[in-house]
């Protein structure tokens, strides 16, 4: 299939991509700042990893010049993207893979449902199973769903996805899906979920790992179609590669006969040295490790050893869309490490389903509204989820400037609302009056001699709690103080002339 990026974007029926009504942001966040076992799950959790995070990162003296490194690698990348395309789809047939071209969700759904059942016949309920290498490919896609509609079932195999699928739960966190979840409610959801589970199992996390270890085995030695994502893939080679921490990435990437990679188009590196910079930065940034304890690789098909039949579905999902954008094709230099989720004040509190996306947090504010346009649904109000401290920039290993991303896709949903008329009359006409307003000196100053009126109207702790119009978006979550009584010109202009100054004051006024 022909590797133009220019091709037309299709929403697809799952994922990232899904327009179905469902609530935004400001309402679920609103609800779930009331969940306090969830705030204190998080704040355990995201601490533990900023800590580690900054303990592996302290340890290298040119952590900076990696970052650039990285960010500079991406930049090309993204900049050369058909041609590495080209040349990554070349070495992967040469090697004995099949590459597919996929434009959206829904196209690589259905390659990847008839992928599996070529490999593998009905079993006596007409169903067929594959396991899982966690993936936000597949998550993005809507794949498990997809697929058990279709009479395949999907097995998740990372600990943590496990977690979320027997939970009948969603993903709240790129690296740690189940980190709403603490031990003493995954226990719960074992005993509840797992046929062979012990009853008096405890909430140990050590007893809690061995059991799902218990209920993997049997799909790892039964599977015969694996599903995976991938964390880089080389042009230079076509080599695909996943970096995990448990051992089940390995088992199944090498055990069963059939393996099915999904991968964004983004994730290419041009060659093995660009690889190596990219393997210092994921696993510090991500779980606080200066390497991941699994690292695998593989290239094609090799006779005798490991999957003999080996598919790369290469996914679009308005990718081509992001690139387009000059201002914010940078979020595509992600490499899904989370560390913005990690120190965003707005995710620690509000949690990941309350972006309503797959990707949660400060990435997940840019990379949603890019994948699907700010129109579409409630990724419009993705954007706003953040204070913009920057901290988010500060962390990223690939130095994307989030925060101006955010700034730049603000702009754009106003734009868009305003093309539709849904952009609110009395916000026009106020900003309109404070450009005219701030146009001329004296307006300002004749503004500002008039606002000690104001505290005519405050309350007797002189703060106003509740503006009308949509200046109430303000005070609905916090108090303004009246202005003071004296504005700053009044006492400016009674010092200078206890100075003798008065006509230099007057002169401040006219400027």
């Amino acid at each position: 299939m022909s590797t133009d990026l220019g091709m037309p974007q299709v929403r697809p029926a799952h994922g990232v991509g899904n327009i179905v009504e469902r609530e935004p942001f400001p309402d679920v966040a609103r609800r779930e700042l009331s969940n306090t076992q969830l705030r204190a799950n998080l704040g355990r959790a995201t601490s533990t990893i900023r800590a580690k995070r900054a303990r592996v990162v302290g340890e290298l003296d040119d952590w900076e010049d990696l970052r650039d490194a990285g960010s500079a690698i991406k930049t090309r990348v993204m900049a050369d993207l058909p041609a590495l395309l080209e040349q990554f789809e070349a070495n992967v047939t040469a090697r004995g893979g099949v590459v597919h071209w996929a434009r959206d969700a829904d196209e690589a759904n259905r390659l990847v449902a008839d992928l599996v059942r070529e490999a593998e016949p009905a079993g006596p309920d007409g169903r067929r199973e594959v396991v899982k290498v966690k993936s936000m490919a597949t998550q993005e896609m809507g794949l498990n769903e997809y697929l058990a509609d279709v009479g395949i079932d999907a097995y998740e195999t990372d600990l943590a996805e496990l977690i979320v699928q027997l939970g009948h739960d969603m993903p709240s966190h790129i690296l740690v899906p189940a980190i709403h979840r603490n031990r003493a409610q995954i226990r719960d959801i074992f005993l509840t979920e797992m046929p062979d589970v012990d009853p008096a199992l405890s909430d140990e996390p050590r007893l809690l790992a061995m059991a799902a270890r218990k209920h993997l085995r049997a799909q790892f030695l039964r599977a015969k179609v694996a599903i995976s994502g991938a964390n880089f893939g080389i042009a230079e080679t076509g080599t695909l590669t996943v970096v995990e921490s448990e051992g089940n990435g390995r088992m199944c990437l090498t055990m069963p006969e059939t393996l099915i990679t999904v991968m964004g188009i983004e994730k290419l590196l041009p060659s093995y040295r660009d690889l190596e910079v990219f393997l210092q930065l994921l696993p510090r940034s991500s779980t606080g490790e200066r390497m991941n304890p699994y690292t695998s690789m593989w290239t094609g098909v090799t006779p005798g050893d490991g999957p003999q039949n080996v598919h790369v579905v290469l996914l679009d999902n308005g990718r081509t869309a992001a690139l387009a954008d000059e201002h914010g094709r940078a979020a595509l230099n992600c490499i899904r490490c989370s560390a913005c989720l990690n120190v965003c004040p707005v995710y620690s509190r509000a949690g990941g389903h309350a972006y309503g996306s797959t990707y949660p947090g400060p990435i997940g504010a840019i990379l949603s509204p890019l994948l699907t346009g700010v129109e579409a649904g409630e990724n419009g109000s993705l954007p706003y989820a953040s204070s913009l401290c920057g901290a988010c920039y500060d962390v990223c290993p690939v130095k994307i400037n989030i925060p101006e991303i955010l700034v730049h896709l603000r702009g754009e949903d106003v734009t868009a609302r305003k093309k539709a008329g849904k952009l609110t009359g009395q916000l026009d006409a106020a900003l309109k009056g404070a450009q005219w307003m701030m146009a001329d000196g004296r307006r300002m100053a004749a503004l500002e001699r008039a606002l000690p009126l104001g505290t005519l109207f405050a309350g007797r702790d002189h703060k106003f709690s509740r503006l009308p119009g949509v200046a109430g978006k303000w005070t609905s979550s916090r108090d303004v103080p009246a202005p003071p009584a004296e504005s700053f010109h009044t006492i400016w202009r009674k010092r200078q002339r206890s100075a003798g100054g008065s006509g230099s004051a007057g002169r401040e006024e006219q400027s």
